[in-house]
């Protein structure tokens, strides 16, 4: 058992950290267990610590001890982590992982089989013929099971808002009255997140487009959308259609860059310290002019929004980010009103975290604080600290840490962004 245990700690060490898919493999090459991370690297390590027991439970831990080697698929989003992870579980039915002891309590993506489909959440007990004022019937595309409701509504969130649907709006006759008794557009059309079936604003031709779009995304099929898609715009441009070309553009772009923060919020299954907070600062300007910085705030392991602020630096004309630093954090407390943080992320390395020291030594406070250090590229390479405390909380909310610090460095970016344009 040590030498097997030896080897997939060799293996989990040489796991890539981006988003991803999971497999412990045990004996005769059988599938133990399937699981997505939002770091793959960091999510498969913490199978190692020494009181997994009590964090995932025995189930886990007799899995561990059957675990011979694991295996992975890489994704370019924790959207389609969450996607392929219920998608290899159908497939697989891997004997550790809970599916299949309760299946009428998982739930669905559902895609009606009608003029106008639907796109819908629904529980396995609903997806039934003794369920018609749910469905209307039996779904024509089903898709799941998925075990967590809360990330699989965000999941729908995040592709509602790249394929708007239609989900209980009703489309009505055609062709629509016009004037004084013409219908109003459902609340979700006027935040553009349907289509407009409700008001005849989309043709049953383009919608029905949009739907085989969504089913593709569950089949693991981005790509292909993609292709398809640019030859769409391609096609648009050439007729001069710029408005619809530039909508396609839209969707080309927000899937290969899917923002999914409000996901990754809901995988931290190991994030438990009840009121934990987290505050990161970064520092924007161009050439240090109008600089800027800002403080996002996490707790309990999700971003809270009405904690951010952001600072105009005032104190100086060149530029000069650790002078910056140390402006924001003066000015931040000096604020008793605001809770304090059990842990400080700041944006750069050793003059930085120094900085940050001082400050809160001169505050007279005791907060941990985290530098992450990055590459010319941005890219993060190291966190550093200064603190035996500071390290273990280095240590246990990596992932955390960094998706604090790269969450305070797109605000600082909209905040400076927003500023310049004030400006001119």
């Amino acid at each position: 058992m040590e030498k097997s245990q030896e080897k997939i700690r060799r293996v989990a060490s040489k796991l890539p950290d981006t988003p991803g898919v999971y497999k412990f493999v045990g004996k005769k090459n059988e599938i133990l267990y399937i699981g997505k991370a939002t770091a793959l690297k960091s999510r498969v390590k913490s199978y190692f610590s020494k009181d997994l027991g009590d964090k995932r439970g025995p189930l886990i831990s007799n899995m561990m001890a059957e675990a011979l080697n694991i295996k992975f698929e890489k994704t370019d989003s924790v959207l389609e982590a969450l996607i392929l992870e219920a998608e290899l579980i159908k497939k697989f039915q891997p004997r550790f992982n809970s599916i299949g002891k309760d299946q009428k309590s998982w739930n669905y993506v559902v895609i009606t089989d009608e003029k106008f489909p639907r796109v819908l959440l629904v529980r396995e007990k609903e997806i039934t013929p003794l369920a018609p004022l749910t469905l209307r019937g039996e779904p024509k595309e089903k898709f799941g099971p998925f075990t967590n409701s809360g990330q699989l509504k965000e999941a729908l969130k995040i592709i509602r808002k790249i394929f708007p649907f239609r989900d209980k709006c009703e489309p009505l006759p055609q062709p629509l009255p016009k004037g004084e008794g013409s219908p109003k557009p459902c609340f979700n059309y006027q935040i553009g997140l349907c289509p407009g079936v409700c008001v005849g604003a989309i043709g049953e031709k383009d919608y029905k487009r949009t739907i085989r779009h969504i089913v593709q995304f569950f089949e693991g099929k981005k790509t292909k959308i993609v292709k398809e898609l640019e030859r769409e715009m391609g096609s648009a441009a050439k007729a001069r259609e710029f408005e619809k070309a530039n909508e396609i553009k839209r969707k080309i772009f927000a899937l290969k860059h899917i923002e999914d923060i409000a996901l990754i919020k809901h995988n931290y299954s190991e994030f438990q310290d009840s009121n934990f907070r987290m505050e990161a600062y970064d520092i924007a300007h161009i050439s240090g002019s109008d600089m800027v910085g800002v403080m996002t705030v996490m707790e309990e392991g999700e971003p809270k929004k009405n904690g951010y602020r952001m600072f105009k630096i005032k104190e100086q004309d060149v530029p000069d980010d650790t002078k910056a630093l140390r402006e924001i954090l003066e000015r931040r407390f000096s604020h008793s009103e605001w809770p304090f943080p059990n842990l400080i992320v700041v944006d750069g390395s050793t003059a930085q975290l120094n900085t940050a020291m001082q400050i809160l030594e001169k505050s007279k406070l005791e907060i941990p604080i985290v530098a992450v250090t990055k590459n010319e590229r941005h890219k993060p390479i190291t966190l550093k600290t200064a603190s035996r405390k500071a390290q273990e909380l280095a240590e246990k909310y990596e992932k955390e840490i960094l998706l604090a610090n790269n969450e305070a460095h797109r605000f600082a970016i909209t905040f400076h962004r927003r500023l310049r344009e004030k400006i001119r």
